[in-house]
Parts: structure tokens; sequence; C-alpha cells
């Protein structure tokens, strides 16, 4: 049977392990929280209205693609690109391609981040196999103009940050929204993580 991720792949061990997914997410969410699309995710209400849950509903979908035989993780990456589709259908315009990409970029640079600060450094083999990876899954969501390797990743991500970020009005009310669902003490921590993985160029932004 294939997979789309490989058995053995450094990708799979990361992304079985709690700590390592918490600590990904709770950098996620400062970062979503301070793009210049975020504006989208106040479109359905449903992440403001619950960040928790969607968190993990987030994490359930991409364990999905990681762990599945590749045909159903491809069925999923297609199933969630058509709800995107519905929801831009609904709004009357896209989502902006470098949104898509910022989001696929920041799995990338948290999983790396969050492995080597709880557990060690990688080589340069498993970053460029974990950027591979996420490639393919933005390849199966249509995304386009991926860069086609690992250091052009990071030169464009560099770019990225410094241009698609910014604190708004969105980001307060999502920030309060955090607080609220986790209650003062997990928001703590959260602000924690996110202060120990975010890049120096949006870290400023918290």
């Amino acid at each position: 049977m294939e997979y789309f991720v490989k058995q053995d792949s450094i990708v799979r061990k990361i992304w079985s392990d709690a700590d390592f997914i918490l600590f990904i997410f709770g950098a996620c969410a400062g970062e979503f929280a301070l793009h210049k699309s975020v504006d989208w995710l106040f479109f359905t209400g449903r992440l403001p209205n619950d960040p928790i849950g969607r968190l993990f509903s987030t994490v359930a979908y991409a364990q999905k693609i990681i762990f599945e035989e590749k045909s159903k993780a491809e069925q999923t990456l297609s199933n969630m690109r058509r709800i995107h589709v519905n929801v831009e259908n609904s709004r009357g315009f896209s989502i902006p391609n470098w949104a898509y990409q910022d989001v696929l970029y920041m799995l990338i640079e948290y999983t790396i981040f969050a492995t080597e600060l709880l557990n060690h450094t990688l080589s340069q083999t498993e970053k460029e196999e974990i950027f591979e990876v996420f490639r393919r899954v933005g390849d199966k969501m249509g995304i386009r103009e991926l860069t086609e390797n690992f250091e052009d990743w990071k030169t464009q991500r560099t770019k990225n940050l410094n241009t698609n970020y910014l604190k708004s009005n969105f980001s307060e009310q999502l920030f309060q929204a955090y607080r609220k669902n986790l209650g003062n003490f997990r928001y703590f921590i959260m602000s924690e993580v996110q202060k120990e993985l975010l890049p120096k160029e949006i870290k400023s932004l918290i």
C-alpha cells in the first residue's frame, strides 16, 4: 500500500507527537492572527467563535493527510480545496494565492522549529524532507508558484514575512477569542510558545 507520506518519514514522527502538534499550532495561531488576509477567518465566524475547535479540526485534517493511504489523502486535499472554493464563492472573491502560500509555509517552518526546540537539531536532509512533504500538499491543493527547493523556500519565507503581516483590529479580536476560549493560564502558555517560535520578522507585532 502506498501512503502519501512514507512510513519512516521524519514528518510522521513529528506529527504523531502531541507535544510537537500543540507547539506547531500554538505558533500558527499567533501567525494566523497577524496575517493581512486574516479577515477571511471572520467571514464564516467559525474560527473566532470556536478557535480551539477549529484548531483540533485542522489537526485532524493534517494527520489524515500525513498518515493515510495516498489516494485517500489526495481526496482529503481535494475536499479541503473545494471547501475553500465554496467560501470564496459565498464571499464573492478569491482568497489570495499568497495567503494559501503563507499557511503552507508556516506549517513547514513550525514543524522544523517545534522539533528543534523540543527535541533535537534536524539535519539538512530532514528539513528538506519536511519541505517536500508540505510542498506536495500545496501542489494537491492547487497552490501556485511554490518554491522548488528548501533553500528557495527560506528566501521566499523571509520575503513574505516582511510583506504579508501586520497587527490589525482582526488580530486583536482573534487574540481575545483565544484568551476567552483558553482561559488566562493556557493563553499565557500559548503566548510563551509564540515568543519561542515566531520568527523575528513578526514577533514584535505580538
